[in-house]
């Protein structure tokens, strides 16, 4: 990876590249630390740490601490990826909506990015409202704003929905001038910049578990903790990284064929099936989708009033809870097989081989090989999201052990399993980006 940005840092347009990137980034952590007006943010960020294991700090971690700060990024770029989600769907329900994507060609992309980004306004309206109401209401009847008026609701509305397509627009930014998704790599850049206090709470909560525990022996034990609970990560990140580059190699067989004097074809080749061909997609979107609940008790004052239905509706809903475990589980399944099925067909793959004189051993072109194929990608894919599932709940179900146990370590280890694979898979897609930059310009002088 190192060596993928070295080599890259010596291309002119390349390091172009790279500076936007960066600066794209600086300028996202720069609106990050800008609080919006009327927010009294100190008891703000003081009733999200305290719900740091619930949803509110799951969605704090994919704002890179902005959601606690009320700052003009809070709402981050979820909207978007809502957005993103609605549209996808409702272009496989309306057929008009299913041309523009099939048939429409270049123009009829950019209009389904117009739709999406009208979306994302609306969602962000809507999730700027509830958020600005959780703020009105506050915390047992303590209200988190400074001044509570018309003007006020208006200005922190308008601040988060503008930070929200602000956002939007510099994550086309960065895919357009940049190296990578923009999206996920402002997502990306979110999560890396909580890893710091991430660590550090969970250092502390091992510190004040074993001085519980024994504290004559306390300060001896715990950096064998620490160090075990950093060789995990370092483990399950390799399995991310091995698991991403693991894939099925159907073997292909190509007919001779006679063209004027020469021989063409007679040799063996392979198609690959990647295991986890969506990548971090069904991570994300799941996660956008499992956190509606939290969205929409923003919407009710008495959510945040303990021993109320709605505050139990929510804690139910909780990150570390077994209900929100297994919705996020399904969804990341339901999610991969959807994006699987948009992303691959084992028709038009057939047809492909068909025609150019290709064909699987042992199946027939045509038919019996999209048969075949698509038998293969639906177990790939089975396995696939298994495997991001498993990933994605493990760090949680680690952390749950933690907390029965008595640290408070689980609580930064509980919303981790998310975060380490989106931040894995996002830097693996960024650096398959950058090599596939860097081998259009090592072949162009040959063509040229």
């Amino acid at each position: 990876m190192i060596q993928t940005v070295r080599n890259a840092w010596k291309v002119p347009e390349l390091r172009g590249k790279l500076l936007f990137t960066v600066f794209a980034l600086l300028i996202f952590r720069l609106g990050s630390a800008i609080p919006v007006p009327f927010i009294n943010v100190d008891m703000l960020s003081t009733y999200m740490q305290a719900q740091s294991a619930s949803i509110f700090g799951l969605l704090n971690v994919m704002s890179g601490d902005a959601f606690a700060q009320g700052t003009v990024f809070a709402l981050s770029i979820q909207p978007y990826i809502n957005s993103s989600i609605i549209i996808q769907l409702l272009t496989i329900a309306i057929p008009a909506l299913e041309r523009l994507q099939k048939e429409g060609g270049e123009e009829g992309k950019k209009k389904l990015a117009a739709i999406t980004r009208y979306a994302t306004v609306g969602i962000a309206l809507i999730q700027a409202f509830g958020f600005y109401t959780m703020l009105r209401v506050g915390s047992n009847g303590t209200s988190f704003l400074s001044t509570n008026n018309i003007w006020a609701a208006f200005v922190i509305i308008a601040a988060f929905v503008a930070g929200s397509a602000f956002l939007m627009w510099l994550g086309e930014q960065i895919t357009e001038f940049g190296i990578g998704n923009g999206i996920s790599i402002i997502l990306f850049a979110g999560i890396v910049a909580r890893g710091p206090s991430m660590v550090g709470s969970v250092i502390s909560g091992v510190r004040g578990w074993m001085a519980k525990a024994d504290p004559k022996t306390a300060m001896v034990l715990h950096p064998a903790f620490i160090l075990l609970i950093l060789a995990g990560m370092l483990l399950l990140v390799a399995f991310i990284v091995f698991m991403d580059g693991a894939e099925r190699r159907i073997p292909v067989q190509y007919a001779k064929r006679v063209v004027g004097r020469k021989m063409y074809g007679g040799q063996s080749s392979h198609l690959p099936v990647k295991l986890a061909m969506s990548g971090v997609l069904p991570i994300i979107f799941a996660q956008s989708i499992a956190s509606i609940p939290a969205t929409i008790g923003m919407f009710v004052p008495s959510a945040q009033t303990k021993g109320s239905g709605w505050y139990t509706f929510l804690k139910i809903f909780d990150s570390r809870g077994w209900v929100y475990g297994i919705v996020y589980f399904l969804l990341i399944i339901m999610f991969s097989y959807f994006y699987n099925t948009v992303q691959f067909n084992p028709i038009e793959v057939a047809n492909n081989l068909k025609k150019n004189g290709g064909f699987v051993p042992g199946f027939r072109p045509g038919k019996p090989t999209s048969d075949f194929i698509s038998k293969v990608v639906s177990r790939l894919t089975l396995f696939g999201a298994l495997y991001l599932a498993v990933v994605a709940l493990l760090p949680t179900i680690v952390g749950n052990i933690m907390l029965l146990a008595g640290s408070s370590a689980g609580r930064g280890l509980a919303i981790g399993g998310t975060s380490v694979i989106i931040v894995v898979g996002v830097a693996l897609e960024t650096v398959k980006a950058l090599e596939a930059q860097l081998m259009m310009r090592h072949y162009k002088g040959f063509l040229e």
